[in-house]
């Protein structure tokens, strides 16, 4: 399976998977031969919102990493037509077919935590661990601040440096205030985002998405894989109600809350969220 992959230059092997009747770009780090990691995005964010360094310090613990972009965004194929969290969940278990891989721990943030929470409830026997980062179980739960909120909704602009503008004041919005973030992190990121794929509309049908799936904490009540939920004490996007209800919701669920961190994976959290998160996949074993 590794015909026609690309190699990059940060040791991450990039390329595409038919995945659910769509396209799916993604990239590899580590040895396939090792347990596999699938770190799934939040809303509008493309592949690259997990960093290289956090990517490789999963390698180091002997993992390898897959991240790729949802439907809608970066790479993968742009959708016209309604979909649901569901729907993202067959892609995400469509590029594991491609890869060959049977069974995965998974760990995904926001928007991300809520198609990991759905990859569980579908397919349990395909997760052998599932970590949902700042993330809900229900819509009405763990509600943003007005600040955050208007944060959320504000329309990007479609001009390069408007765009980068727009972005660094989102972040100062609801991004965390220290813990390693600088502007200049995420003046590059966003430049790198817009560079790799402007498209606003994508977020737009991925929001609706989240709208229109229902309800999973009846069906998290069932899982018995080892769960983790991870939240930032500060997050105003996802307030920290929403990562309370979600390991509430599944018996025996650990809740890590992280002081400090709002709506993001700042650097200075990294050490902490890859061992707890590791420590949760060996349980697996």
């Amino acid at each position: 399976w590794f015909d026609g992959r690309r190699r990059t230059g940060h040791d991450g092997v990039m390329a595409s998977a038919t995945s659910n009747g769509i396209t799916i770009e993604y990239e590899t780090f580590g040895d396939p031969g090792s347990p596999t990691l699938m770190l799934v995005n939040g809303l509008g964010s493309q592949l690259i919102n997990y960093d290289v360094e956090l990517c490789a310090m999963f390698v180091d613990h002997g993992m390898q990493v897959i991240r790729f972009d949802n439907r809608d965004v970066g790479l993968s194929t742009k959708v016209d037509s309604h979909y649901l969290l569901g729907d993202m969940a067959e892609d995400a278990f469509g590029v594991l077919d491609h890869l060959g891989i049977e069974r995965a721990h998974i760990a995904g943030m926001s928007m991300g935590g809520m198609i990991v929470q759905t990859m569980a409830i579908l397919h349990p026997d395909r997760v052998l661990s599932m970590c949902s980062v700042m993330s809900r179980p229900a819509n009405d739960l763990g509600p943003a601040t007005a600040a955050a909120t208007a944060a959320l909704m504000a329309a990007p602009p479609a001009q390069r440096d408007a765009f980068i503008d727009h972005s660094v004041e989102s972040q100062r919005i609801i991004a965390s205030a220290g813990l390693g973030n600088t502007e200049e992190r995420w003046r590059a990121r966003a430049a790198a985002s817009f560079d790799r794929c402007f498209y606003p509309s994508g977020r737009s049908h991925q929001l609706a998405a989240v709208g229109a799936s229902p309800d999973r904490r009846p069906e998290l009540a069932g899982l018995t894989m080892p769960v983790l939920v991870i939240h930032g004490a500060d997050d105003p996007l996802i307030t920290l109600p929403g990562g309370e209800a979600t390991a509430a919701a599944v018996p025996g669920a650990e809740l890590l809350v992280i002081p400090g961190m709002a709506h993001d994976l700042p650097p200075d959290t990294w050490t902490t969220i890859v061992g707890a998160i590791v420590a949760n996949a060996h349980k697996a074993r």
